[in-house]
């Protein structure tokens, strides 16, 4: 299929292992998402969270809040796993060098250290942080690590900046917007390496909804 037809084309390189209903889901969604874009893989979507959604409710108000914000929690701490290994383990494989070996370095060492609060904070929540998936990465060399590391850190600006208004705690909106300006600060940088604009969506950043996020990062987990 060329490449012309493509909304998201880096989904193409993807890998998803494994032959449970979520892999496949997750293979439609990867396939759905780089031919027609993000607003195409909602169904997929719903049909893998269906599979993973508990039917238990909480017996009071609290309870129920703190589980709903430890639940958009481990979401993002999902994310924060995938872009710690991209950096951490990804970035000394490829063979960087200048200033993207420095930001990977230094990208890898705080998206480590969100990992770090993200955990603490579903753990005060009284929630169970995720464990820590594996990971396929499509990049053999600087060009496309770069390219691979825009849509991550724009995936994840947009995650938190969508996820924010369903937090209950402001305690935890906060510590997520400390997270989210730090997102959006590598993204910036990375653009910049590209030769991009570090604002790409101009003055207002755009929210992105669980499907959109999970059609961009979803296929680079290793189910």
């Amino acid at each position: 299929m060329s490449d012309e037809r493509l909304v998201n084309p880096e989904l193409t390189a993807c890998e998803v292992h494994g032959m449970s209903r979520a892999s496949f889901l997750l293979r439609g969604a990867m396939a759905t998402g780089a031919v027609y874009g993000v607003a195409a893989v909602g169904p997929y979507v719903s049909s893998a969270l269906a599979q993973s959604s508990s039917g238990g409710t909480g017996s009071n108000s609290a309870a129920r809040m703190n589980a709903s914000d430890a639940e958009i929690l481990n979401f993002a701490l999902t994310l924060e796993y995938l872009e710690s290994d991209f950096y951490n383990v990804k970035a000394k494989q490829v063979g960087l060098s200048g200033q993207a070996k420095s930001y990977a370095k230094l990208f890898g060492e705080e998206e480590s250290q969100h990992v770090e609060a993200l955990t603490a904070a579903i753990k005060q929540l009284g929630g169970k942080p995720v464990a820590k998936p594996t990971f396929v990465f499509p990049a053999n060399n600087e060009q496309t690590f770069l390219a691979l590391a825009s849509v991550l850190e724009n995936t994840g600006v947009g995650a938190y900046n969508g996820a924010a208004p369903s937090l209950h705690s402001k305690q935890v909106l906060a510590e997520a917007g400390e997270i989210v300006q730090i997102e959006a600060r590598h993204a910036a940088a990375i653009e910049l390496l590209l030769g991009h604009t570090p604002t790409p969506n101009g003055g207002f950043d755009v929210p992105l909804t669980k499907a959109q996020v999970l059609a961009k990062a979803g296929p680079l987990i290793k189910a």
